[in-house]
């Protein structure tokens, strides 16, 4: 009941809001997914639930999964039975709103003297189009930003509770931290941030011994078991993913580039948007808090927003620095530099009172940051989200319908874009991008070492895109075209079409 009577007519708006944007863009898209991606989760999800294994490919374990939080949320929809779009899309639009409401609470906390502050904070969240496109992909990107967000308000409210119950605040903030690490491993990084943050604020040993004792000992119940099976799989402490995807990375020349650049390269695709012109709000906000630093210590705790969203880029500019797909891997970071922004612009708004060139300035910005939202939201993110889905649907979904139609089941398949094809055609394959297959990351960069490989496992077809093919060389005679998707979505976005081969290892195609 305590719950209910904090729930607000604002919250519930920002609900039905971020439920009705998503469900906009499902129905754009056709109800499908913007990224393969999507399907090895649901591939993930429904073995789970339908055999208890954690495995891609049924009977065979594996490590693929980099949100092993998302892959369980998603079993249980298909341990209901509930059509899996419906419980996918419904989850990603509830995650939404959640974040709009975690963010309003912020917005509120950061400034409470500023009218209507936390529902405007709330909506620039659920109408941000890459929130929605995050919300409607498919990912586990909208529930690890939602988690962002939980942890930062849990350290917010730290410091204002005053009672014995340290230690069980502390377990609260373990288990959510544990949890956002379980929905994506960078979530890490945000709960030693936040520790580290309280920390400095309290500079007190009883309470760092319960709180932060309760704390770290939650967190690594809640993570432990995912761990260990990391450890049995692969050997290490993360999934095949982060190898295969940075082996992949050293293949196009990214880390020889400059980290600046390298961050500069992921900021731009996430600027695309009202956000951009939020951008002096945030340096507002961090302006102020840094001076309140000075006789505040709190203020470092409001300073975790910024400082998240920079650490987080910062750390896929060293690590995995792919600007594509709208920079998908640092969307997380919007939520938090969003809530800024907002807090700042408003900051903005009030000092513009003193004079008419001021109000003339500020007002003229915060209505142009409006109409470039809806403009996005509605418009540009809106056929963005489109296109992603169709190339998916055309390159992706329709080549797996394809093999399961035309391939034996005992024909060993390679492929590279995994996701529809395991998720449809529902078979053993040889994943030569090595999320499933990690005996392939090693080849990634060694096209004669993978078609070395592929020779020896016995593969009979290869299905991928020209830049995916060993060597990237589709005019190797052991390569017989069979098979072509017919859409024209990824040649229209400037991008290559799925082929399916037969292998002729003795280079005769007749």
């Amino acid at each position: 009941m305590r719950l209910l009577a904090k729930i607000r007519l604002t919250d519930i708006l920002l609900l039905l809001v971020a439920g009705l944007v998503t469900l906009v863009y499902v129905l754009a898209g056709g109800g499908g997914f913007p990224l393969d991606d999507s399907w090895i989760h649901q591939t993930y999800g429904r073995n789970l639930a339908m055999t208890g294994m954690w495995a891609f490919v049924p009977g065979v374990p594996s490590a693929a999964s980099t949100s092993p939080l998302y892959t369980v949320v998603l079993a249980v929809g298909y341990g209901l039975r509930i059509p899996f779009l419906l419980w996918t899309h419904g989850l990603g639009a509830l995650a939404l709103g959640i974040t709009g409401i975690l963010g309003s609470r912020l917005a509120e906390k950061a400034a409470p003297n500023a009218r209507g502050i936390g529902f405007i904070t709330g909506l620039a969240l659920v109408l941000a189009w890459h929130l929605v496109w995050a919300a409607a992909s498919g990912m586990e990107t909208m529930f690890f930003s939602m988690f962002t967000l939980l942890l930062v308000w849990l350290a917010w409210r730290e410091p204002d509770v005053v009672n014995s119950r340290t230690a069980l605040r502390g377990a609260i903030f373990g288990v959510a931290a544990g949890l956002t690490t379980l929905a994506r491993p960078e979530g890490v990084l945000l709960a030693g941030m936040a520790g580290l943050a309280l920390l400095l604020v309290r500079l007190n040993w009883r309470w760092l011994l319960l709180w932060g004792g309760a704390a770290a000992v939650a967190f690594l119940l809640v993570l432990s078991p995912y761990l260990i099976f990391n450890l049995e799989i692969t050997g290490g402490l993360l999934p095949n993913t982060a190898a295969a995807k940075q082996m992949w990375v050293r293949g196009t020349g990214l880390y020889e580039v400059g980290y600046l650049w390298r961050c500069w390269n992921l900021v731009v695709p996430l600027m695309a948007g009202g956000q951009l012109l939020l951008l002096p709000g945030m340096v507002v906000f961090v302006i102020v808090e840094l001076r309140r630093l000075r006789g505040q210590r709190e203020a470092l705790l409001r300073l975790l927003l910024p400082l998240w969203g920079i650490a987080l880029i910062g750390l896929y500019a060293a690590t995995l620095p792919l600007p594509f797909q709208h920079a998908r891997y640092v969307i997380p970071a919007l939520p938090a530099l969003i809530v800024c922004g907002v807090i700042g612009t408003a900051r903005l708004l009030r000092w513009g009172r003193a004079s008419l060139a001021g109000r003339v300035l500020t007002r003229s910005a915060a209505a142009a940051a409006l109409l470039l939202y809806v403009a996005f939201v509605a418009g540009i993110g809106m056929q963005a989200y489109r296109q992603d889905v169709a190339i998916i649907d055309q390159e992706m979904v329709d080549p797996a319908h394809w093999v399961v139609e035309n391939i034996p089941l005992d024909e060993v398949f390679a492929v590279h874009d995994i996701g529809a094809v395991g998720y449809y055609a529902q078979r053993p394959i040889l994943d030569i991008a090595g999320l499933v297959s990690p005996e392939f990351i090693p080849t990634i960069l060694d096209p004669d070492a993978m078609w070395a490989l592929l020779e020896q496992r016995g593969a009979s077809y290869l299905m991928a895109m020209p830049d995916q093919v060993p060597g990237d060389d589709v005019s190797d005679p052991r390569l017989c075209p069979l098979y072509q998707s017919e859409g024209s979505a990824a040649q229209i976005a400037g991008g290559e079409k799925t082929t399916i081969y037969a292998l002729a290892w003795d280079g005769d195609c007749g």
